[in-house]
């Protein structure tokens, strides 16, 4: 999500740099010949914020609730978090959010991890569930928002695809294999497998 807050800024300098001197497209300089006519530009560049604001409108998450997981010991005003937690999801709890931000904050061992390994890691593996369970859970919603449904309609049509009239005693244990055999980006070890087998004759 930081990295699309990134680049509609981007887009708010580049309409202006267009409108100015052209400092981060100087091909564009060279093709006006010096007329300056970049309305067309403008115009695309203009296209492209609405685009990105109508898009990611419902991604928008505060800058207390970014930063809790970009760096959670980096959060000064408490409450400001808690409220803005509290407005992008109506199930928290701003009273105990409170407490287990001033907890994790003043855990050492915690501190320490959060600088060796990635975020999904930390909050995954390191943060604990029991101690921190509105925390994590906010920090699970927020990691784990897609940024398109592209991913889960090509999930549906591949289920579409395997679970047919002709399959109707397909379960869902047997379904959910197939799916994961079909929408896994990992390509199976064939050779160790096989060598790992061991192979029956027949008498």
């Amino acid at each position: 999500m930081t990295t699309v807050c990134a680049f509609q800024k981007k887009l708010e300098v580049f309409k202006e740099d267009l409108q100015g001197d052209c400092l981060h497209f100087p091909t564009v300089q060279e093709q006006v010949h010096g007329e300056r006519d970049v309305s067309s530009f403008v115009d695309f560049v203009d296209k492209l914020i609405v685009n990105f604001s109508k898009r990611f409108d419902s991604f928008s998450l505060g800058q207390q609730l970014t930063l809790l997981i970009k760096n959670p010991f980096l959060i000064m005003d408490v409450r400001g978090f808690s409220k803005e937690v509290t407005q992008c999801f109506k199930w928290a709890n701003a009273g105990p959010l409170q407490m287990q931000l001033v907890d994790l904050q003043a855990d050492v061992a915690l501190k320490e991890h959060f600088g060796g390994t990635d975020l999904a890691t930390f909050w995954l593996q390191m943060v604990p569930e029991t101690v921190f369970p509105g925390l994590r859970k906010v920090a699970m919603y927020i990691l784990t928002m897609f940024g398109s449904t592209s991913t889960c309609e090509a999930a549906f049509s591949t289920m579409n695809i395997i679970k047919t009239k002709y399959r109707s005693r397909l379960n869902n244990e047997h379904l959910h294999m197939c799916m994961r055999m079909a929408l896994t980006p990992f390509q199976p070890r064939f050779k160790i497998l096989a060598g790992q087998a061991t192979a029956h004759f027949s008498h």
